[in-house]
């Protein structure tokens, strides 16, 4: 029987056998910035020391990773910190859709390796100030899947996000994956689109409600709205999710069945939502979504909802068996995580912000080469990860929304 959109990802992937719930995860059929490299999270904990230094150095450090998968990137946090601690062997759902990736967690290369220290340091830390973080930092994992049997101690793992978060809140491709309604601009104006859940045919639906009627016209306004209406070939943002060992590749089509025609709407209500009751959660500090997605001026004009599975990009079948997302509207998230806050929101893309972070991908000194082939060789290595992270064309063109919550944001949002 179709249903709407919303109905069918909520169930393909996050019910009972769904998609993210079920096994040992996603990590077989896509890729994220948090696997990619190690660079990703030595990086993000530049960023915590940053955070850290913006509120003080407060007597206890949060750091939670909202969808936190299996745990890949607060393992590494926690393995850069030396607070890893050994695996815990009990367990519990949570509430919150999960990410993916490798459990490996090799040592992010020297190029990119924070210093660990309270605050920058040209000359390299103090011995002692590593410690001095790792006593401070908790590690929180927001999960729906149930927490895995090797995950080291020193990360906890809860159903829910926390309350009174002081520090970094971070949310990396999440809101991709909160369900959403999909809708078709037809002759009468918007309407739902229903879903065979076992087949992904649509059909054309009810009206949209008011509410989805009020988002739609502020933030994906129809054809011919005027001057700030949709382009006429925009398509969007296209770094794609990466399939898992593959090349990252801009998406090239949603691969979906036929739909009825018209102008195709993915009605982000409900990641505004998502996104606002994670920035609630937070005291102070900052909270941060990485993800891909666009700005309304340039709304894909036939949809970006797809299907990952096995490496593989397939159609979005919404039968539990394969990841459905789509890309997200980050000016409207970011416009609702601002009200909570009440303070201005930063959003530039993951090639700026790890640039800011130290992670440019620069090639070493070829110099190098001569005087220490072990050393260049490794430098280039350590080189080409972030090269990864930083292309324009894949996971460098993601944007990150950092939303500050009762500090100066001028304190670690520099560029």
């Amino acid at each position: 029987m179709p249903v709407r959109w919303r109905d069918a990802m909520d169930r393909a992937l996050y019910g009972p056998g769904g998609f993210f719930v079920a096994g040992s995860g996603p990590a077989d059929h896509f890729r994220t910035s948090v696997h990619a490299s190690p660079a990703f999270a030595a990086a993000l904990l530049r960023l915590v020391e940053q955070v850290d230094a913006a509120l003080g150095h407060p007597a206890r450090l949060d750091v939670v990773d909202v969808g936190a998968g299996r745990g890949e990137l607060l393992r590494a946090v926690a393995a850069a910190l030396g607070v890893a601690g050994e695996p815990a062997r009990s367990g519990r759902s949570g509430l919150i859709p999960p990410r993916a990736g490798s459990p490996a967690t090799p040592t992010p290369p020297a190029a990119a390796r924070p210093s660990l220290s309270s605050g920058p340091s040209p000359a390299g830390p103090a011995p002692s100030a590593p410690v001095a973080l790792a006593r401070r930092v908790r590690l929180t994992a927001v999960e729906k899947a149930p927490r895995p049997a090797d995950l080291p101690d020193g990360i906890d793992w809860l159903d829910e996000i926390p309350d009174g978060i002081t520090g970094l809140l971070v949310a990396t491709e999440w809101l991709d994956n909160v369900p959403l309604d999909v809708a078709v601009h037809t002759a009468d104006g918007w309407r739902y689109l229903l879903v065979d859940p076992t087949t992904g045919a649509e059909t054309v639906g009810d009206p949209v409600d008011p509410a989805d009627a009020d988002w739609l016209a502020r933030w994906w306004p129809a054809p011919g709205a005027g001057a700030d209406g949709i382009g006429p070939t925009g398509s969007g943002f296209r770094a794609a999710r990466p399939a898992e060992g593959s090349c990252l590749t801009a998406r090239s089509g949603s691969g979906r069945p036929e739909p009825p025609t018209g102008v195709r709407a993915e009605i982000g209500r409900t990641r505004d939502e998502a996104w606002a009751e994670a920035v609630r959660h937070v005291d102070r500090g900052l909270a941060l979504a990485v993800d891909y997605g666009h700005l309304r001026d340039d709304r894909p004009v036939d949809g970006s909802l797809t299907g990952y599975r096995g490496g593989r990009q397939v159609p979005p079948v919404p039968d539990g068996t394969c990841d459905v997302t789509a890309h997200v509207a980050v000016d409207s998230v970011a416009s609702a995580g601002e009200r909570v806050a009440r303070c201005a929101y930063d959003l530039v893309s993951q090639r700026e912000a790890l640039r800011a972070l130290g992670a440019d991908g620069g090639r070493p000194v070829l110099s190098l080469a001569a005087s220490d082939p072990v050393g260049y060789v490794r430098a280039l290595a350590a080189a080409s990860a972030v090269a990864e992270l930083t292309d324009p064309a894949g996971l460098g063109g993601h944007w990150w929304l950092r939303q500050p919550v009762g500090v100066d944001p001028e304190r670690f949002m520099a560029r």
